[in-house]
């Protein structure tokens, strides 16, 4: 279970910061070590800075005390940049971990006045500097790892999201399904297999007794119709499944298959045997999603990659 923020003391607690703005995949891979970090500081009293969109599933964590939206301000917006300067050094810090890791936290560092606290990152003049790994490519959760293991945190597990619950209800679920994301970010079409392989898929588990539920937002309606039109007996859930609500679909489903999208990396944490496809817009060795159960199969096009290498890969339905 996610370890919940100790009873404070009669002292005033430790202050601790963590950075983590987007994006969705890179926040799920990031909850073993928020997690962990609670663990490592159990009376300190953790902020965390990210974006709006991750505010809801980051205060049902339990991991943080207080939530800080960055509205990460333009270059020339001095007025934001100094109230963020002000909000920054007047929090006292003791230590901040930089799990974002990007030129925009690094610039919060900058924004510090000396002393400065403790630096958990990868900006020159941190307390502790991580230095990226050379040579072949390595995951970001390995990366975060090492990075937490320079503060003394123990090494992160596989994330718990036992936290992340919803009612499904009114989605009045079969008894077995499986879950189908065909969906993926608009301006990177390259990271999709085909609508028709999905819709071969679909049928494919339908004869095993898996009700296929098809699940993506709103840039994707047109290419799950498709889908769902295609194959009857496939469920169209576009649009109706919030972050939590994947979370819990993932918990109990038999089996999942998707693209190299967010939603894949809170349905495989959550516990679905899942298969994530990757082209070469991506590499699994740096971002696949972590899980009890989770496969990739990465051809340099999707469209090159046929139904019948995709059966041969699915791991053992649940």
């Amino acid at each position: 279970m996610t370890t919940m923020p100790a009873e404070p003391s009669d002292q005033s607690p430790e202050q601790i910061l963590v950075i983590k703005l987007s994006a969705f995949g890179d926040f799920v891979l990031s909850i073993a070590s928020f997690q962990a970090i609670r663990a490592h500081h159990r009376s300190a009293r953790i902020t965390l800075m990210t974006t709006a969109p991750f505010r809801a599933m980051a205060e049902a964590s339990g991991c943080f005390d207080r939530i800080w939206i960055d509205r990460r301000p333009k270059w020339w917006q001095a007025g934001v940049w100094l109230t963020l300067r002000q909000r920054l050094n007047e929090a006292g810090f003791a230590r901040v971990y930089d799990l974002q890791r990007s030129d925009r936290s690094g610039a919060y560092f900058r924004l510090l006045k000396a002393p400065k606290p403790e630096w958990v990152g990868i900006v020159p003049g941190a307390s502790h500097r991580y230095v990226m790994p050379a040579g072949p490519a390595t995951h970001i959760c390995a990366r975060e790892a090492d990075q937490l293991a320079l503060a003394g945190v123990p090494h992160p597990g596989l994330p718990d999201l036992s936290f992340m619950t919803a009612d499904l209800s009114a989605l009045d679920l079969p008894p077995r399904y499986a879950l189908l994301v065909p969906g993926g970010a608009a301006h990177r079409p390259g990271k999709r297999w085909p609508a028709e392989r999905y819709a071969a898929l679909a049928r494919h588990l339908l004869d095993r007794g898996l009700t296929p539920l098809l699940l993506g937002a709103e840039p994707e309606r047109t290419e799950i119709a498709r889908i769902a039109e295609a194959v009857p007996g496939a469920r169209d859930l576009c649009g109706r499944t919030p972050m939590m609500a994947l979370a819990a679909l993932g918990r109990g489903a038999a089996l999942a298959v998707g693209n190299d999208t967010g939603p894949m990396h809170l349905i495989a944490a959550a516990g679905a045997p899942s298969l994530v496809l990757y082209s070469h817009d991506s590499d699994p060795a740096k971002i696949a999603p972590r899980g009890p159960s989770v496969a990739t199969l990465r051809r340099p096009s999707l469209t090159d990659l046929s139904l019948e290498e995709v059966l041969a890969a699915l791991p053992p339905a649940r």
